[in-house]
């Protein structure tokens, strides 16, 4: 007994250490000088209701989805008609309904109608009046599509989002979908309010279209834009004086690379003008198309497009292989950073609004977390006190264990890298009752022994033993219910599951193996004859 109390006396202080090696970052606030790298260095973070941050409510305009959608088909419409050879006067999107097309030969319908059927199961097809006695139909969108469409891009634009916010830095950030199109996004501790919102509202397209250099600008600007062209700007800000200027360049419409392509994108410093840059890498396919968009366009100038705006048009020298390009510009380094996030992250599907954008004071943080420790700390007392008075010597050990729960609870917080937040102090408190539960059960079972005339040590074990079974029921039980929570809950539900599940297994590591620990020192190898419980 005395070689198995050692090992298990060692087991909880080694517990206890590591649980205090956890929380000395959140108790100090800097890790000291001679604190190793292997040392935990995380904080418990705390949520939004407790240290304040910033409240959004986006609308994913899912229109902008099915136009994007369309647009896409009729570029595709175009490749199989020519596939096909089925000639064809006009192509054009109809808003968000379909698409228009008005073919040159009515013999061509049949073909046409086939190759549809073959190649858009999600488009039916609608004979229209003849224009100039050209056959015309209009391939209209289903419904069960247009739904999927905007669905899908709620979902990609709550990843995208997502991931932005993670690369950002932002501590256990809530996403998560509602209604009407919406996501609801709280970011905790949030220090740069503006650089967020621009970081989660950019759209982040990014496309490489050529420069149409056969044609005047000047002339574009007057109206006189050619076919197939297209005009966008490059705004440039002087740093000194704040004043914006637009160049405009004649651009191909058509998209000779987009950012779907890319696999990284890294912020880089130019080692001759000390500037940052965006390096990016392209993945195999990409590679071949860059270096075949660049092969071909020699000594012409190749735009870099972001959100329809121009961010630079270099002249392509010379092939280019290797997957990799530069995308330059008058960047601070927070500006090539946040730049390089969003195209990792990807584009957003569609464009999104701000409906709503709350900021939570500091204040209301600070308060909430008195009062929630107040409470916890008066409800502990209480228990304690009862513990103490009602049971004796054995309340008193009860009550050391409530404590190590307690820190145990932080520790797990600082160790999973978790958000306390208020439900998750409402967690705290349950778990102290529950913590106790387990030990009035041991006591009273106990208790029983005792009176049976049996002694300490004998009572001990028989109690201890009884009442397992209970105490691993109820305790199991109801982790079994905060797993649940944490799985399928949001926002505060799954903040109250967290502290609610680290502080069963706390509570059940303590009212069970510490408090035994205890009782075997005083009662086996000090052999103290009289229980106080």
């Amino acid at each position: 007994m005395s070689k198995s109390l050692t090992w298990r006396s060692v087991i909880a202080l080694l517990a206890i250490l590591v649980a205090l090696s956890y929380l000395v970052p959140s108790i100090t606030g800097t890790v000291p000088a001679w604190w190793s790298s292997f040392l935990p260095k995380d904080k418990i973070h705390l949520g939004l209701d407790l240290q304040g941050g910033m409240h959004l409510v986006l609308e994913v305009e899912a229109s902008k989805a099915i136009e994007g959608h369309l647009e896409r088909v009729v570029d595709e419409m175009k490749g199989d008609l020519r596939e096909d050879k089925i000639r064809y006067v006009s192509m054009k999107r109809v808003g968000l309904k379909g698409v228009e097309i008005v073919l040159m030969r009515s013999k061509d319908e049949t073909l046409f109608r086939d190759m549809v059927a073959a190649n858009y199961p999600d488009f039916s097809i609608e004979s229209m009046p003849e224009q100039n006695g050209k056959p015309v139909f209009e391939m209209v969108l289903d419904e069960k599509a247009r739904i999927r469409i905007m669905k899908m891009a709620v979902e990609q634009a709550l990843e995208t989002i997502r991931n932005r916010v993670d690369q950002f830095g932002v501590s256990e950030p809530d996403i998560r979908p509602q209604e009407d199109h919406r996501l609801l996004i709280q970011l905790p501790g949030i220090k740069d309010p503006k650089r967020a919102v621009a970081l989660i509202g950019k759209t982040a397209l990014l496309e490489f279209k050529l420069v149409d250099e056969e044609h005047s600008v000047q002339e574009a600007l007057k109206g006189n834009v050619p076919p197939g062209d297209e005009i966008l700007y490059q705004v440039s800000v002087d740093p000194d004086t704040g004043h914006e200027r637009k160049t405009p360049y004649l651009l191909k419409k058509r998209t000779a690379l987009t950012g779907e392509y890319l696999t990284d994108a890294r912020v880089q410093i130019d080692s001759r003008y000390n500037e940052p840059y965006v390096s990016i890498s392209f993945d195999a396919r990409g590679a071949r198309l860059f270096e075949q968009v660049t092969g071909q366009n020699v000594k012409k100038r190749l735009a870099i497009v972001l959100d329809n705006k121009v961010n630079s048009a270099p002249v392509i020298q010379d092939k280019i292989s290797g997957g990799k390009a530069q995308i330059t510009g008058r960047y601070t380094t927070d500006e090539a950073r946040d730049l390089a996030i969003v195209l990792r992250a990807g584009a957003l599907p569609a464009p999104v609004k701000i409906i709503e954008e709350r900021t939570v004071g500091p204040s209301l943080g600070k308060d909430s977390i008195q009062k929630g420790f107040k409470s916890m700390l008066i409800g502990g007392i209480i228990v304690i006190i009862f513990m103490a008075v009602y049971y004796g010597l054995s309340g008193a050990i009860a009550d050391l264990a409530l404590l190590l729960n307690i820190l145990f609870i932080m520790a797990g917080l600082a160790f999973f890298s978790a958000t306390l937040t208020l439900p998750g102090i409402a967690g705290i408190i349950l778990t102290i009752g529950m913590s106790v539960d387990a030990n009035v059960l041991i006591f009273e079972r106990i208790r029983e022994e005792v009176r049976l005339g049996k002694t300490a040590r004998t009572a001990i074990e028989g109690g201890y033993s009884k009442a397992l079974v209970t105490i691993l029921d109820a305790q199991l039980t109801t982790l079994i219910v905060a797993l649940v929570l944490f799985q399928f809950g949001t926002g505060a539900v799954r903040g109250f599951a967290v502290t609610l599940s680290i502080g069963i297994v706390a509570s059940l590591f303590t009212a069970i193996f510490v408090t035994r620990i205890i009782f075997d020192y005083f009662y086996v190898k000090r052999n103290v004859k009289k229980l106080s419980i």
